[in-house]
């Protein structure tokens, strides 16, 4: 995502080398990061809390995730982001839940990085979770506490980004979103589509998205609240597939080619083949984001408000891919 201001954001091209993996099961989290020019591999094990034992059989979510930072040969991938994307997963007795945020590139014409905002996002949103401070039928609510912490923050964390953030709660089967800009989720049972979130766009390219500006810029800088959000409710159940995902993916991967890859684990709770699936998706929209020649959905929206476009859409990359298990 490119621009801070009402005008829109600038198309950009940059070379991405690299991939970044994270499988989640059970109540432990194992990554590792790896260059496609290297055959060398670092991994990571963090123990997070998982909910508490029970006789009654809770929905969860099995989780892998998979992405590239746009720029990956000028920084070195850190777990929970990938470029100005970020991400978490937690699990929880209330409720696992999964966020993604794309943060405005267009900061950086300003002096301010576009990932520092996005990353703090999730990092609030995720300890709200961790420590339970947070109602799974209200996940709009973890952004936007998450959102006047960083507003109240004496540091002054600059920038903006979009938000997305879903929350299973396991008992009752139902599971609950909250969408702010173009990032967003899709929910596929037996090979098609059954839910999906909507983007927000204010006008082509333009999403919104959550603004913390310097003083005095307020008037020339998007910003919307956290009660723009978009909130869902829906039951799922036992084999659903979820992908939580920036729009480095949606707008370089058209949903054939994303239910395509999904439909490969429908139901699997094999993490090895999660996290393959999680791969290729990420892989795929990378490869296209970088093909000049190629007709990308970006593109597609791009000619329908009248833009002579062509090509993928270079840009970090996110992908949280999970099977609904007990």
């Amino acid at each position: 995502m490119q621009s801070v201001f009402a005008y829109g954001r600038i198309f950009s091209r940059a070379v991405a080398n690299g991939i970044y993996t994270v499988s989640t099961g059970g109540g432990q989290q194992t990554s590792s990061s790896s260059s496609t020019s290297s055959s060398s591999e670092t991994s990571f094990v963090s123990t997070r809390p998982t909910a508490t034992s029970s006789n009654r059989k809770k929905l969860r979510f099995l989780t892998a995730v998979s992405g590239f930072p746009k720029n990956r040969t000028l920084e070195k991938v850190k777990p929970g982001k990938f470029g100005d994307d970020a991400y978490f997963v937690v699990k929880h007795a209330k409720g696992d839940v999964i966020g993604v945020a794309d943060g405005v590139g267009g900061w950086r014409a300003w002096g301010i990085d576009p990932g520092e905002f996005s990353h703090s996002l999730m990092r609030v949103s995720e300890r709200l979770v961790l420590t339970g401070s947070y109602n799974p039928s209200q996940p709009a609510a973890i952004i936007a506490r998450a959102y006047y912490e960083l507003l109240e923050n004496k540091s002054h964390i600059l920038g903006s980004s979009t938000a997305c953030v879903v929350v299973l709660s396991g008992d009752a089967g139902h599971l609950y979103s909250a969408n702010i800009g173009d990032s967003g989720f899709l929910i596929m049972r037996n090979g098609s589509v059954v839910h999906r979130s909507q983007e927000q766009q204010h006008y082509f390219n333009t999403p919104f998205q959550l603004s913390l500006p310097p003083p005095g810029t307020g008037a020339q800088v998007l910003s919307d609240g956290p009660e723009s959000a978009e909130t869902r409710e829906f039951l799922v159940k036992e084999g659903d597939m979820l992908m939580v995902a920036t729009d480095g993916v949606f707008d370089n991967l058209p949903d054939s080619m994303i239910l395509k890859e999904m439909a490969k684990v429908q139901g699997s709770t094999d993490l090895l083949l999660l996290q393959q699936a999680a791969n290729s998706i990420a892989q795929q929209a990378r490869k296209l984001a970088f093909d000049e020649e190629y007709m990308s959905p970006f593109a597609r929206n791009a000619r329908e408000n009248g833009i002579n476009a062509i090509g993928g859409k270079p840009d970090d990359i996110t992908v949280v891919l999970a099977t609904i298990t007990v």
